[in-house]
């Protein structure tokens, strides 16, 4: 069901956009931003989906004309913008989504809307000509940027909209939803949760995809194992790794949460909030085997590898020197 009551943190956006209806202080033009997967998009489809409701309510009522027309994503008056080159918006999306479009007054609602998910990428020339929408809607225009890089946006657009920053989700939050919505047990959800670095988005993606458990599962063998690994054998694992350089990413934030537990349980000796409790034993044993100076080291090594991953360097020479890390005592 579609609702703000639904949307997980984000209250203060949340009761500023419900206070905008109430009121009826609502914006011609609006910034989400936040990291992907951070509900940008819900957040505005919720929004517009209120706006456009029947009830004239600070919640859409999922029962009128207009809620069931939003819901089956099928609004005449609630305009998604898409893009058909990877990355990039162009100014002749933009002219024909948006600005000939908004010439033409709304067909059954008080509102047009017009929401353009990745913003980012719309080129310099596509913004600039929205600008002139912008600054002179039609007074029944409301458009909603969604970006993940805010800094991409011509800062002429950003002096005139609304900015709405979604901030991260409580670790507590994501995974309370993760177990009483989408019934995670309990130790998975804690991983997910951690993975998921406060974005709900992320976190479902973690819970929902049978890879994402495959590959928690590979990097636990592999962390699990490597102090004992003959070299031969961290060979074979690179090479694996290599098969996978789409994932690579999240291989090293699970190698990042194993080797934090580690040195937390080293200072704490406490269970409680380490990300895989459930390896508590092998957690001990490493805690007991490296020193700090060594935990610290490698931490640092990770952070550097990702570095070197978007630098384009050697993939393999990049986690060959990783694994040499991690092997030192």
């Amino acid at each position: 069901m579609v609702s703000f009551n639904n949307i997980i943190g984000h209250k203060d956006i949340v009761k500023h956009l419900q206070n905008a209806i109430k009121t009826e202080k609502i914006s011609h033009s609006y910034i989400f931003t936040g990291r992907p997967g951070s509900g940008k998009k819900l957040i505005a489809t919720t929004y517009a989906m209120t706006l456009q409701c029947e009830a004239g309510g600070t919640e859409p009522c999922q029962k009128c004309d207009s809620c069931k027309k939003a819901l089956g994503k099928n609004h005449p008056d609630i305009i998604m913008v898409n893009h058909e080159k990877p990355g990039t918006i162009s100014i002749d999306e933009i002219r024909e989504q948006v600005i000939h479009d908004v010439a033409v007054k709304p067909y059954c609602s008080p509102h047009k809307i017009y929401i353009i998910p990745d913003a980012e990428m719309m080129t310099v020339q596509a913004q600039n000509a929205l600008l002139k929408t912008i600054e002179e809607p039609p007074e029944y225009a409301v458009i909603m940027l969604l970006t993940s890089n805010i800094d991409a946006l011509l800062p002429t657009i950003r002096s005139r909209c609304v900015r709405l920053d979604l901030k991260v989700v409580d670790d507590n939050l994501v995974k309370k939803y993760l177990m009483e919505r989408l019934h995670v047990p309990d130790y998975q959800a804690e991983i997910d949760a951690s993975f998921a670095q406060g974005s709900i988005g992320r976190a479902k993606d973690a819970a929902t995809s049978e890879e994402f458990s495959s590959m928690t599962e590979n990097a636990l063998k592999i962390l699990k194992y490597v102090n004992t690994m003959e070299v031969y054998e961290l060979a074979d694992e690179i090479n694996s790794l290599s098969g996978e350089k789409q994932n690579i990413g999240d291989y090293l934030d699970i190698f990042q949460f194993w080797f934090r537990d580690v040195l937390m349980f080293k200072a704490t000796q406490e269970v409680d909030n380490l990300v895989f409790k459930q390896e508590i034993n092998y957690i001990k044993e490493q805690a007991s085997q490296r020193s700090y100076e060594n935990l610290e080291k490698i931490l640092e090594a990770l952070e550097k590898t990702k570095v070197r991953l978007r630098a384009n360097v050697n993939f393999e020479l990049a986690l060959e020197l990783l694994f040499l890390t991690i092997r030192e005592r």
